[in-house]
C-alpha cells in the first residue's frame, strides 16, 4: 500500500474547523502557563500529554477552559495567534477560518479592543511572514448562556476585526438548545457574517436540523449524528452544507467509539461536502496532516481523492473567488506534479 504521508505533508491545504486556544501546541501551553503560575496546567510539555487525556466530553471541556485561563494579556493572545499560524505553516495550510472565543478572553479582563488588536497584529504578520492566510470565527461558549450569546454579538458586529468572517456556538449541545440564540445569529448575519455553529456532534440530528432551521447554518460543525437521518443527509448534499467533519477528535471526545465506527463514509456517500479539519489538534495528539491520512483509510483515497478532499475545504471556505480559484490551482499542480514524478 502507498504511503501517502509525503504527498499530504506538501499538500496545500485549508482547514475550516479549528479552535484558537485548541492549537496551542505543548511549547506554546507551557509557556503560558509558566508566566501564569497560579494555573494548574502543568509547564511540562510532556506531562501535557497526560493532561490532555480525556474521558469524555465534560472532562474535555473542563481542560479546555483551564488552558482558555492561560490567556490573561494581549499579548499571550498574540503570542498564541502567530505561534498557531507557525505551525499551520509547517503542515502547508494556506488558509485557515480560526475558531476564536473572544468573550472567553474579555470576561478576563482583556480590553476588548487590545483583544481585535492583538489578533489582528498576528493575522496581517502570519499572511506575510508564513504565508498562511488566516480568517475568524467568532463563537458563542455555550456553556456561558445568553449573555455570552449576546457580547459575543456585540463584540463581532460592534468590533468586527477585518479578518472576521463567520459566527459559530460551541461548548457542550447537551442542555444547551440551538433555538435559543437565534436572536444573535439573525444580528450577526444581518451584519454580513456567515453561520457556521457546532450541531450533532454529542446529540441528534434534531440538532443539526435546528441549526439549519434556526440559526441558518451554512456548514455544520462535526455534524456526526447526522448519518442517523437520511433526509437531513439529503438535505446537507442538495444545499452543499458542508460538515466540518474531526475524526480523531471525534474518539478523543467518545463523540464517536472508535474510528473504524466513524460515520465519515456514510457522509461521503450521500453526496454531502464533506471537509477534513483538527479541531483541536495538539489536544487530541493529532494535526490537519494526520487527520487527511485518517481520512484517506476511512474512504479509501489515493493522491487524487487527497486532493479532491483538500477542494472540497476550499469550496466550502469564505475566502474570497479570486482566493479559492489561486489555492485551487495551487493544489492541481502540486497533485499534477507529483503523480508526474
Amino acid at each position: 500500500m502507498t504511503d501517502l504521508h509525503p504527498f499530504i505533508a506538501g499538500l496545500p491545504k485549508a482547514e475550516l474547523h479549528v479552535h484558537h486556544v485548541g492549537s496551542a501546541s505543548p511549547r506554546i501551553v507551557a509557556e503560558l502557563a509558566a508566566r501564569h503560575p497560579d494555573s494548574k496546567v502543568p509547564t511540562d510539555p510532556e506531562a501535557l500529554a497526560d493532561y490532555f487525556t480525556f474521558t469524555d466530553f465534560a472532562h474535555f471541556i473542563e481542560v479546555y477552559l483551564s488552558v482558555v485561563d492561560l490567556v490573561r494579556t494581549p499579548e499571550d493572545v498574540r503570542l498564541l495567534t502567530f505561534e498557531v499560524a507557525r505551525d499551520m505553516a509547517r503542515q502547508n495550510i494556506r488558509y485557515a477560518e480560526l475558531t476564536i472565543t473572544p468573550y472567553s478572553s474579555t470576561r478576563r479582563g482583556i480590553d476588548e479592543k487590545a483583544f481585535m488588536e492583538a489578533i489582528e497584529d498576528a493575522r496581517r504578520a502570519a499572511e506575510k511572514e508564513l504565508g498562511v492566510i488566516l480568517r475568524w470565527c467568532f463563537d458563542i461558549p455555550g456553556e456561558a448562556g445568553l449573555e455570552a450569546a449576546a457580547e459575543t454579538a456585540r463584540l463581532a458586529v460592534d468590533l468586527r476585526p477585518e479578518g472576521l468572517v463567520s459566527f459559530g456556538l460551541g461548548g457542550p449541545e447537551i442542555g444547551v438548545p440551538r433555538p435559543q440564540f437565534k436572536p444573535y445569529f439573525d444580528a450577526a448575519r444581518a451584519a454580513g457574517l456567515h453561520s457556521v455553529p457546532h450541531a450533532g456532534e454529542t446529540t441528534g440530528p434534531e440538532t443539526v436540523w435546528d441549526a439549519i432551521r434556526e440559526l441558518g447554518a451554512e456548514r455544520i460543525g462535526h455534524g456526526t449524528s447526522s448519518v442517523r437521518d437520511p433526509e437531513l443527509l439529503a438535505h446537507l448534499a442538495e444545499h452543499r452544507i458542508a460538515l466540518e467533519v474531526c475524526p480523531t477528535s471525534n474518539i478523543a471526545t467518545r463523540a464517536v467509539a472508535d474510528l473504524d465506527a466513524h460515520p465519515v463514509k456514510e457522509m461521503v456517500a450521500a453526496g454531502v461536502l464533506v471537509t477534513i479539519n483538527s479541531d483541536d489538534p495538539p489536544m487530541f495528539g493529532s494535526d490537519l496532516n494526520n487527520e487527511y491520512a485518517v481520512a484517506a483509510r476511512l474512504l479509501d483515497l489515493d493522491e487524487r481523492g487527497l486532493a479532491q478532499l483538500a477542494k472540497n475545504a476550499v469550496e466550502a471556505s469564505f475566502l474570497d473567488p479570486a482566493g479559492k480559484e489561486k489555492l485551487n490551482a495551487e493544489i492541481d499542480t502540486y497533485t499534477e506534479q507529483w503523480l508526474a514524478r
